[in-house]
């Protein structure tokens, strides 16, 4: 499978161009009916079993990598796992990485400053029209694949 996403990664990059100098991550829960291996107790669907999914897309919305955890899980700590999966895309020096609020902290620029990207975070406590900022392309991309159920919920179970 990661072949498959490899290649088809690399045949849109040379057909229409990833553009990775924009990248925005942001998460969202995701129902787990069949109590995937990664679910946990979803504090927005009534303690019922849940993911969260942090996704990177590129400026165009393109899914560049995606991390599971467990639902109650806060969204910053696993930007460190979601960043790691770009590596290998080649994301260039000082790339723009759009944050919501939630990962507005001393930890989450340092890891961004580690790795040679710029954060552009909304700050707590002021307003951020999503318009004003190039988020509103995550926001986009996890509204759209949550609205095709097959790909919002986790029906996995790993059997032993």
């Amino acid at each position: 499978m990661d072949e498959l996403e490899e290649m088809a990664r690399e045949s849109y990059d040379r057909a229409v161009g990833l553009e990775l100098s924009e990248v925005a991550v942001d998460c969202c829960i995701t129902k787990a009916p069949c109590r995937g291996e990664k679910a946990g107790r979803s504090p927005v669907d009534r303690g019922k079993r849940g993911m969260k999914r942090s996704v990177a897309v590129d400026a165009a919305g393109i899914f560049l990598g995606v991390v599971a955890a467990p639902a109650g899980r806060h969204d910053s700590p696993i930007l460190a796992p979601t960043l790691g999966a770009l590596e290998t895309l080649g994301v260039p020096v000082w790339a723009s990485v759009h944050l919501d609020r939630g990962y507005d902290s001393k930890t989450t620029r340092r890891l961004l400053e580690d790795r040679g990207l710029v954060g552009v975070i909304s700050e707590k406590g002021k307003p951020a029209p999503l318009g004003a900022t190039k988020r509103w392309v995550i926001e986009r991309t996890n509204s759209w694949s949550i609205a095709h159920k097959k790909l919002a919920w986790c029906t996995t179970e790993r059997r032993r």
